[in-house]
């Protein structure tokens, strides 16, 4: 999870309070490009790569992470390599009675450690849970365990995930 994600444990996720998106220029695109390639590119070395001097450079990117353009940066952890090769996509619709609970909900399955990231949905599901386990017995175990076990889950669909490549910038 990003560095930011902690602000939403055990409450909705806040809208953003900016009406309108930021104004960014060539020079900010280019930044939040090379930074979504490499967030560990140095001050320098960005600065270099997108042809503006190191402190413009650092205002800059310092400028993008107050007005929530930059959320965080984190390291992209391959869950293969720490024993985790099966992941699944699990559709969680809650029973109608339980939608009160829903930022309890998120607060409790985010705490699980084969959550990789928890999407709350407008549609048919509730949420959309991106998870990772050692293998089909292990998913189950989690499934069982946390989700069909839980009274305010009325149901839960799970699609295993063949291969994850991550997409381009959305600049």
């Amino acid at each position: 999870m990003s560095e930011g994600s902690s602000k939403m444990a055990g409450s909705l996720p806040e809208p953003s309070k900016n009406v309108r998106p930021a104004e960014l220029d060539g020079t900010d695109r280019r930044l939040l490009t090379a930074l979504h390639r490499d967030a560990r590119l140095s001050n320098t070395a960005l600065a270099e790569l997108v042809g503006i001097a190191p402190s413009t450079c650092h205002g800059r990117v310092r400028r993008l992470q107050e007005i929530g353009v930059i959320r965080g940066f984190h390291a992209d952890i391959d869950p293969v390599s720490i024993g985790l090769p099966m992941q699944a996509m699990i559709s969680v619709s809650l029973q109608a009675n339980a939608r009160g609970k829903i930022g309890s909900f998120i607060q409790n399955i985010r705490t699980r450690p084969q959550v990789m990231d928890v999407y709350f949905l407008a549609g048919a599901d509730d949420f959309l849970l991106h998870v990772a386990a050692r293998d089909t017995d292990d998913l189950r175990s989690f499934v069982v365990e946390n989700l069909n076990s839980d009274a305010d889950v009325a149901g839960t669909q799970t699609s295993l995930i063949f291969e994850h490549l991550r997409g381009a910038s959305p600049l």
